[in-house]
């Protein structure tokens, strides 16, 4: 296949992003994001945090109260995003090293598939590293087989088999009904997730992803795309055959200072899972609500909006209340979207999320790239890591 470099080359091709995800082998094949689960220091504060501030609600929960003695795990939902929020109970072990190794952060990025144990062998006989063999985990409600490869860092994917299970989320969890539920904030389900790697490993795991998983390159950023006077990234896309799963992948560029995935590889120690996007059918309500519950978003100057309907056409919003929230907008071929990005959510400057509607368009903002790359170095200068 040939690479497309940015979306200009795309529309001098005979290429369309539907034709290039039928390019994808989609041997699993993998039907959509199941859940992802982030290690943190104290999963009931940071469940209260995503329930009061992103609108989630509770569903599930495993501990002490369901025989778990080592861990704990907070179940939250929002629409079809399912959030897994996991803290030790006990000193030692995985769960602690990863936390003092990394902070809070995502460690599994679980995938719905039909058939777990096919996943399991058609990824590892490719090469791919097993995290965990087919297991079938069973209670009254049925059972659900999950198995597991790692993937970048020590982030990992999980299969996960649930045609027969009738529960709520797993066997082990027990349904929570809370009496503290904010209203949601329209938040719909997962866009794509991006990874952050090390230094000319990039290429490395896109390969991965199109060996291993069958994925295949959608589109890809080089230094010239994404950069400003200071500093530059990599990007490639890579998506699977239906295009509900997509994995843009990152790698440092050089620049006169310090990247921002240079400064998450720093304190993630390592390579890992940079942002989540999240889609919403209404980016003004979700953002104002977000706003209102103590979201802080990245700062776009207003100089931003000067000129931006010549640059992007004709769109439905109005471009002042856009202005007033600092909602980005991009356009491709195929439509326009909208985004806007929260400051990392966690103390590190590690994870942060990404709210996203799309009216049409399928790419990723490359019209966007210097105003938030602009943002993000405003954020690294207070922090003094630029």
């Amino acid at each position: 296949m040939a690479e497309i470099k940015n979306l200009e080359d795309l529309q001098n091709t005979e290429y369309s992003l539907k034709k290039i995800f039928d390019e994808a082998e989609d041997f699993l094949p993998l039907l959509g994001t199941d859940y992802v689960e982030l290690y943190v220091g104290n999963a009931k504060q940071s469940a209260h945090f995503y329930k009061t501030a992103f609108g989630f609600q509770t569903e599930a929960y495993a501990g002490l109260e369901t025989g778990v003695k080592d861990h704990v795990s907070y179940v939250l939902r929002q629409d079809k995003i399912r959030l897994v929020l996991t803290s030790p109970l006990v000193e030692g072990g995985a769960l602690n090293e990863h936390i003092n190794t990394h902070g809070d952060g995502v460690k599994v990025v679980a995938l719905w598939v039909d058939d777990a144990t096919k996943s399991w062998n058609e990824t590892t006989k490719r090469g791919a590293k097993s995290y965990m063999e087919p297991t079938r985990e069973e209670d009254e409600h049925g059972y659900v087989v999950r198995s597991g490869i790692y993937t970048y860092g020590e982030t990992v994917h999980i299969f996960v088999e649930r045609k027969n299970y009738h529960g709520v989320f797993l066997p082990g969890f027990k349904a929570v009904t809370s009496h503290y539920n904010p209203e949601p904030v329209g938040l719909k389900f997962v866009d794509h997730m991006v990874g952050n790697v090390g230094w000319n490993e990039m290429n490395t795991w896109c390969e991965f992803y199109g060996k291993i998983m069958g994925f295949a390159q959608i589109i890809s950023f080089d230094d010239n795309d994404i950069s400003t006077d200071f500093t530059a990234l990599m990007s490639k896309v890579m998506s699977n055959g239906n295009g509900r799963i997509k994995f843009p992948i990152n790698e440092p560029a050089s620049g006169k200072k310090k990247s921002q995935i240079e400064e998450y590889l720093d304190y993630y120690n390592g390579p890992g899972v940079q942002h989540i996007a999240v889609a919403t059918d209404d980016i003004v309500k979700t953002v104002s609500a977000m706003r209102d519950r103590g979201v802080e978003f990245l700062y776009v100057p207003e100089n931003y909006y000067e000129n931006l309907l010549d640059r992007v056409g004709q769109i439905d919003e109005d471009i002042e209340v856009l202005k007033k929230h600092g909602i980005l907008i991009d356009r491709d071929e195929e439509g326009y979207l909208l985004q806007l990005f929260t400051k990392p959510v966690v103390d590190r400057p590690t994870l942060f999320f990404e709210i996203i509607q799309r009216k049409g368009a399928q790419s990723f903002g490359k019209g966007n790239f210097k105003a938030l790359f602009e943002a993000i170095e405003r954020e690294q200068a207070s922090r003094g890591t630029l």
